[in-house]
């Protein structure tokens, strides 16, 4: 029997995100899960290094890098749409699980319970969803100052809504990252390796 759940994950790299906006730099669902899990396993370690937690970052990394694959078969709904209200976003909610459902049955059944615990949300510690959602909204902010500096001021208000939700988390894991390496992505590669020199 043929198992879909690798070939269903290949297609990220064919979901757009941030649908409802005029982008410079388009983004792919599977570039971001990447991102993200790189931000998670790095809050991660920095919450455990410097402020005395706990984390598997590992396990978080991996969580993160499947956060969101149930995109696959959802497409992405642009924030906007998903959290207009109470309603909508309950009932995307419920679609989400449903997917991230659909995902699991899609390996052998021997393999299932290895993989449950990083695609489905309700199996997922409460802590590493949260470092995965303060990482999703690095990721976000990254491509927000990316857009801002190549001229698309589309993403103005983005970037604003985004960082308020970042201070609104109050995870000094997030503000460590923040302050002493998202200054680095608004210099070029020529202004890294000068730098860096």
């Amino acid at each position: 029997m043929n198992n879909h759940f690798f070939a269903y994950l290949s297609k990220m790299r064919w979901i757009y995100r941030w649908g409802m906006k005029r982008n410079a730099i388009q983004e792919n669902v599977m570039e971001h899960s990447y991102e993200v899990s790189v931000i998670t396993h790095a809050l991660g370690i920095i919450g455990n290094r410097l402020y005395g937690k706990d984390t598997d970052a590992n396990a978080a990394a991996v969580a993160a890098l499947y956060h969101d694959s149930s995109e696959v078969l959802t497409g992405d709904l642009p924030s906007p749409i998903k959290y207009h209200n109470k309603k909508i976003r309950d009932a995307y909610k419920e679609v989400e699980y449903a997917a991230e459902r659909e995902m699991l049955s899609t390996l052998p059944e021997e393999l299932r319970d290895d993989y449950c615990g990083f695609l489905l949300h309700e199996k997922i510690p409460q802590e590493t969803l949260k470092l995965i959602k303060a990482a999703d909204l690095i990721s976000s902010l990254i491509k927000c100052k990316a857009e801002i500096n190549a001229g698309n001021a589309e993403f103005s208000q983005a970037i604003k809504d985004v960082e308020q939700r970042l201070k609104a988390m109050e995870m000094p894991e997030v503000d460590y990252y923040m302050d002493t390496f998202l200054p680095s992505f608004d210099l070029t590669l020529d202004e890294l390796i000068t730098r860096a020199e």
